[in-house]
């Protein structure tokens, strides 16, 4: 008995619909300071499909919520509730699937920030002081600032007190009996909007009295420094000793670029917009009525290019025994290298009917069983694209 055909275009039109799952939001880095009053973190994925996916991985293993009280699933986004810094860290991954197949989202580590007790730091009145700060693990752009004997606002940098924006430490050229107390490192990260506080370090002060020194340059910049087209470069240059003066100039002759900014206090130069005629040999000099001190270092202009698709995936609709040849295309530098994901699985060089080339995927006399959904992954060292989508057989 056939059906009748506005039941068949009823069927034809919900088959239109359905479709496989696909990422509008994947998990990023994270790093939680478990210090936080807020003893949850959330990370974030969303997918949308016809049927609803979602499922997640934790270092390759399944979690499964109803075994594991600490995780739940929230609009499939995951939820980890009074973490643990040895239990919970670990690379996440949000997987996606449904009756049509499997998509994997990037990877995203989680790691978690606690604290230590720090020991007393006993100087002399006059002697320079470096104070480590000793940042937990972090991805993103990082702000370093430091409090003093918990205080509302932050320490204040001026030519005697200089905090590393690479580092975090904090330096000062000469102790003065006003900056004994407790100093706390304080890490916030950018991208997420979330900071961590150090255990406090206590610096006390020793009867005893320094005397006066030429300035030695504790804080320089690296020897040689490979900088890419377009950013912007800081370099850091902090003298301890009686207070020094802290000047800037090339090395090789050539006048500063015009466009850098120089903080005098806090001895940072910066060169926005990096081109190659700013490469050169750059010299700080610190000053102080003992003598005088210089670092240098040459910087290197670099091309870069950052990773993106310039020919990526389309759903696709094939017939059982055709053949079907996928490319993408992605640029960047270093080269990407490519690799290919069915249902989440890895598809080898040469497997059966299928034959990955690099960018290009080729499917011979397609079956039933090739549908489902396939990812191309573009990759290099500063990181991965995905590109997704799904080959249905009729």
């Amino acid at each position: 008995m056939s059906l009748p055909w506005e039941l068949l275009i009823l069927l034809s039109f919900k088959a239109c619909l359905a479709h496989g799952p696909v990422f509008t939001q994947e998990p990023s880095d994270i790093v939680f300071p478990l210090s936080s009053d807020d003893k949850q973190v959330f990370i974030n994925c969303k997918a949308k499909g016809n049927p609803p996916p979602h499922y997640w991985k934790v270092d390759g293993r399944e979690i499964k919520p109803e075994l594991e009280s600490h995780y739940s699933f929230v609009e499939g986004n995951l939820l980890i509730n009074n973490p643990h810094v040895i239990n919970h860290g670990g690379v996440y991954q949000c997987i996606a699937t449904n009756t049509f197949g499997t998509v994997v989202s990037r990877e995203a580590k989680v790691q978690f920030a606690s604290r230590k007790a720090r020991n007393t730091v006993s100087v002399r009145e006059g002697q320079a002081v470096v104070l480590l700060c000793g940042p937990p693990p972090h991805y993103g752009e990082i702000k370093y600032s430091w409090v003093f004997n918990g205080q509302r606002g932050f320490l204040q940098q001026d030519a005697r007190r200089f905090i590393s924006q690479r580092t975090g430490n904090l330096y000062i050229a000469k102790v003065e009996p006003s900056d004994q107390g407790n100093y706390t490192c304080a890490v916030r990260n950018m991208m997420t909007n979330t900071s961590v506080l150090s255990s406090p370090t206590p610096v006390v002060l020793r009867r005893d009295v320094m005397g006066e020194y030429e300035p030695k340059i504790e804080v320089r910049f690296p020897e040689t420094l490979h900088v890419s087209k377009g950013s912007s470069v800081k370099l850091e240059c902090f003298a301890l000793g009686p207070v020094p003066s802290i000047s800037w100039r090339r090395a090789d002759g050539n006048p500063l670029p015009g466009k850098i900014k120089i903080n005098h206090s806090s001895g940072v130069l910066e060169i926005p917009y990096f081109r190659p005629e700013d490469a050169g040999v750059y010299e700080c000099v610190a000053q102080n009525s003992r003598g005088r001190n210089a670092a240098r270092g040459q910087l290197m202009f670099y091309d870069v290019e950052h990773l993106h698709w310039t020919h990526t995936l389309k759903d696709t609709q094939m017939a059982i025994d055709t053949n079907l040849q996928w490319e993408c295309k992605a640029i960047g530098k270093p080269r990407p290298t490519f690799r290919w994901l069915k249902n989440g699985q890895l598809l080898t060089s040469q497997q059966g009917r299928h034959y990955v080339d690099s960018g290009t995927l080729s499917i011979s006399r397609i079956t039933l069983s090739d549908a489902g959904m396939y990812q191309c992954v573009a990759e290099n060292d500063l990181g991965a694209v995905y590109a997704s989508a799904e080959l249905k057989v009729v």
